[in-house]
């Protein structure tokens, strides 16, 4: 990304003067991914002018000088693609820090009105909460209490409560302060090229949309492996497990992209109620088709409990009660060390009624249901034809059919039709996650975050499981998960990928 943008970018660039203040602003989301994706929104020309940033933690690491450095290594590192440490000098010129707890934000709450004043009448002030769920009601109180949410926007990054009682009682405390119009709850997948990759597919091409439907698609597979164990957060992971930091936010909000109905316009409006009415749809999800795990070594990490019994994995089959969707199973798997980090969303199409060709098309064969990282040599050319997406900020999109091999014999094998926006449009830089949801929420575009309804409704559908959650079963490192995992995925398996 150069100084010099597109001109698509810079025409979504903010003008009209902005204060942002960062709770969490020593931690490791701020360090790797909030103030890259600020750096690379100022390289890239984005931000306004006057933009000023202040952030604010329990207490500095050192002077305000020593703060900017420490960012300034992060951007060094997560942006090394932008990095230049004079631009650096000019952007963190912009950066203030000041302590607040949830007893006190007298002080930060003075800096922002000095800001507010400094930058003028026009000044739109913006509360980034990147705080852990256990004090992020005590926060929004405090910043209501102070004075400082008034006439400011909030953005909440996930998860937002623990469960159904807690999210609706930190969006009641949220609606004492800040209207939901002001509301920008963060998730970033929803921020993926991806997502707004496959709305284009769905809703720009017909030929998709008509077939898009329980008449053609057999299942629906989200999985999102991680290769990386814990990485130093096992005291996050302890205390909230992947069931509350993965299903109810990243799967269950692509399961919404990819399920909802047509809206009537793709903005904030048109899209937040298809997602709502899709979720209200999605059945509560029940233990018996869930399976949680947990990797061989989990205990032995530093900060973990001896005995904890905190999911590393899940997988689990969700289903959609409405008209396109009945009977069409949801798949949805993530875990901590596995085979793989590469994200699928992966659409598979019912077979053709009959086999007319040698090797199987149509109809149905042996099945693998494992779902190996690298393509087995014995994997059968008889799979479904599918679809599927990475779900990252550089997709492939690939279709999987049935193709002609050269030769005198009409033989039919799996071929794949691929599809690469940045290979196809190589002058047009994509936003990373991050990035595109900061420039949306400084620009009051609710498109791409999640709305209170929505959120309540995820914690009453993945309710039974919190209320009756299955042990978590071993599984090894580098694996595809517990056995009860795989076969849980019968007949057709997980997402395959090719070496």
């Amino acid at each position: 990304m150069n100084d010099a943008h597109s001109s698509s970018a810079s025409r979504t660039a903010v003008r009209d003067p902005r204060v942002l203040v960062i709770f969490g602003a020593t931690g490791d989301l701020a360090r790797r991914n909030l103030f890259p994706g600020l750096f690379r929104l100022f390289r890239a020309g984005l931000l306004p002018d006057d933009l000023r940033i202040i952030g604010s933690g329990r207490r500095a690491r050192g002077d305000l000088q020593h703060f900017r450095d420490h960012l300034g290594e992060g951007a060094r590192e997560f942006a090394s693609e932008v990095f230049d440490a004079r631009r650096w000098a000019e952007f963190a010129a912009r950066i203030d820090f000041v302590a607040a707890t949830t007893e006190d934000g007298s002080q930060l709450a003075e800096a922002l009105r000095r800001a507010r004043e400094e930058a003028g009448e026009r000044a739109h002030p913006l509360l980034y909460l990147s705080v852990p769920p256990s004090i992020a009601e005590e926060m929004v109180r405090m910043v209501g209490r102070t004075g400082m949410a008034d006439g400011a926007s909030l953005i909440m990054e996930k998860p937002f409560g623990t469960d159904l009682a807690s999210a609706r009682r930190l969006d009641a405390t949220i609606a004492e302060f800040v209207p939901e119009e002001r509301v920008f709850r963060i998730d970033h997948f929803l921020g993926l090229e991806a997502v707004r990759t496959l709305l284009a597919l769905r809703f720009g091409n017909g030929i998709f949309e008509s077939f898009w439907n329980r008449d053609h698609v057999a299942s629906v597979v989200i999985d999102v492996p991680e290769a990386l164990g814990l990485e130093g957060r096992a005291a996050f992971m302890e205390s909230t497990g992947t069931f509350r930091d993965m299903v109810s936010t990243h799967l269950c909000q692509m399961l919404g992209v990819a399920a909802i109905e047509p809206p009537a316009r793709l903005d904030a409006e048109g899209l937040r109620a298809r997602r709502l009415a899709l979720f209200r749809s999605l059945r509560p999800l029940d233990p018996a088709e869930t399976v949680f795990g947990q990797f061989d070594g989990y205990r032995d990490e530093e900060g973990v409990a001896d005995d904890s019994t905190v999911e590393t994995f899940v997988a689990l089959r969700a289903w959609v009660d409405n008209w396109r969707w009945r009977g069409v199973p949801f798949l949805l798997r993530t875990g901590k060390a596995m085979g793989s980090s590469e994200r699928l969303l992966t659409v598979r199409f019912r077979e053709a009624p009959l086999a007319l060709f040698a090797g199987g098309r149509g109809g149905r064969g042996e099945r693998s249901s494992e779902g190996r990282g690298a393509r087995p040599d014995d994997l059968p050319d008889e799979l479904p034809d599918e679809l599927s997406l990475e779900l990252s900020d550089r997709p492939l999109l690939r279709l999987r059919l049935g193709a002609k091999r050269p030769g005198a014999e009409l033989r039919v094998a799996r071929g794949d039709l691929t599809f690469r926006p940045d290979i196809a449009f190589p002058d047009d830089e994509p936003l990373e996650a991050y990035e595109k949801l900061l420039l949306d929420a400084l620009s009051g575009d609710q498109t791409l975050f999640t709305g209170a309804a929505e959120i309540e409704r995820l914690w009453e559908v993945c309710q039974p499981v919190l209320d009756d959650p299955p042990g978590p079963l071993p599984y090894a490192r580098g694996s595809w998960g517990p056995r009860a995992a795989l076969d849980l995925a019968a007949p057709d398996g997980w997402a395959v990928r090719d070496a």
